[in-house]
């Protein structure tokens, strides 16, 4: 993966003010409380700008947020100073970081798992992540569904007109890779002027044949999957599903 991210960061957070980071602290605490697991040390994969992990922290976990760009983590760790909260912020890649010890439960959320356009690069990711939990450990992610990329994402164009930002988000998907493009045009206001700056992101569809298989040849343990922010099994046109799995705790005889 690229630094894919740059001026976006800081804006980042005005485009997601729609996602209620709470009741995804809410959900993901459910579901540890639900499987039995109980965590003080996470990690998150692909933190962004940090809401998630801040969200945690405040409610007392020790947090690890990881993220391959600098920007979003600049902007991470300033809002975390002025929460004054004590998370550790890495810059690395996802899918080949190292740790200096092990962690009782990883999250990867918010599609960041999509941004895996490779089959190695998840393949390795399965591999840290059975490597840096503690026996019993749970991983949780969530994916943007095969349905949603042809039915909602597609080969649509959005945009929204504000005040302070304007974006038009062009999106490109070939059924035949399930690969999208997303061209993306924003212009943010300084002063009296307007600044122009794109990005453009990809992200892969997965059906969840695909996603049991990545697990079935990791050394993780498969738990379930559950549609989105819900607990219930996903229906055929659901936009989000979200994955658990577990390090089995017999792992740890295995030397």
């Amino acid at each position: 993966m690229c630094d894919i991210y740059n001026n976006f960061a800081y804006v980042y957070d005005k485009l997601t003010i729609d996602i209620d980071y709470k009741k995804w602290a809410d959900y993901i605490e459910n579901i540890l409380s639900k499987h039995k697991v109980k965590a003080t040390m996470i990690l998150e994969l692909g933190c962004g700008t940090g809401s998630f992990g801040i969200e945690m922290a405040r409610r007392g976990y020790e947090m690890i947020c990881l993220d391959l760009s600098t920007e979003m983590l600049d902007c991470a760790s300033e809002k975390a100073k002025k929460d004054e909260l004590d998370i550790l912020f890495l810059n690395q890649d996802m899918c080949n970081f190292e740790l200096y010890g092990t962690v009782d439960v990883i999250v990867c959320l918010l599609d960041s798992f999509n941004y895996l356009t490779k089959p190695s690069q998840i393949k390795n990711l399965f591999k840290l992540v059975h490597n840096y939990l503690n026996p019993g450990g749970l991983f949780i992610f969530d994916i943007n569904t095969q349905y949603k990329f042809e039915k909602t994402l597609s080969n649509n164009l959005f945009y929204e007109i504000d005040d302070d930002i304007t974006y038009i988000w062009e999106n490109d998907y070939n059924p035949k890779t399930k690969k999208a493009r997303f061209d993306l045009t924003f212009f943010v206001k300084q002063d009296e002027l307007y600044q122009r700056f794109d990005e453009t992101h990809f992200e892969k569809a997965y059906s969840n044949v695909e996603i049991m298989e990545f697990i079935k040849t990791s050394d993780l343990e498969f738990i379930t999957v559950y549609d989105e922010l819900k607990f219930k099994k996903p229906s055929l046109t659901n936009q989000r599903s979200f994955y658990v799995c577990k390090k089995k705790v017999i792992d740890i005889l295995k030397f």
